[in-house]
């Protein structure tokens, strides 16, 4: 579905994951309910820094925590769907990173929603913010084949 208010990607698109849908996901019509999206972007989002962080990643020192998140529903999506969630880093400045995710159908590429995640570095035992790790920046570049962009959380 080509519509002129769905944005273009601006990037390439290197992790995709496919959604397994519940019963539970779905309205007596059969549409999934939007709660339900951000649950799958957060199963994207684990699988994405599991894949690039690789076997050594552990939840408990990620060292990012979500600020803030934004979707655009663009289409109804339905439980005999088939779904995959498309994850990229965008940009990233010294303490946060901007994340897009976007479901489509996996037969059609029909957009079904974008979800736009600004993620902070933390110290959970300063309970603060902090810079994120050369590493983990490093590792996103690597992964994604490209500098990334210096990401202002102001704009």
């Amino acid at each position: 579905m080509s519509s002129s208010r769905v944005p273009v990607e601006t990037c390439k698109f290197n992790h995709f994951i496919e959604v397994q849908l519940r019963f539970n996901d779905a309205d007596i019509f059969g549409h999934i309910n939007n709660s339900a999206y951000l649950q799958f972007f957060d199963l994207a989002k684990m699988q994405y820094f599991n894949t690039v962080m690789g076997k050594g990643f552990d939840i408990r020192h990620v060292a990012l925590v979500v600020a803030n998140i934004n979707c655009d529903f663009h289409a109804p999506s339905f439980l005999r769907e088939h779904l995959v969630v498309k994850t990229a880093t965008l940009g990233i400045s010294e303490r946060s990173l901007l994340l897009e995710q976007r479901i489509v159908e996996k037969s059609t590429g029909e957009l079904k929603c974008i979800c736009r995640t600004i993620m902070v570095g933390f110290n959970p035992s300063t309970n603060e913010s902090q810079a994120i790790a050369d590493d983990a920046r490093h590792r996103l570049e690597a992964f994604e084949g490209r500098a990334l962009p210096p990401y202002n959380p102001e704009s």
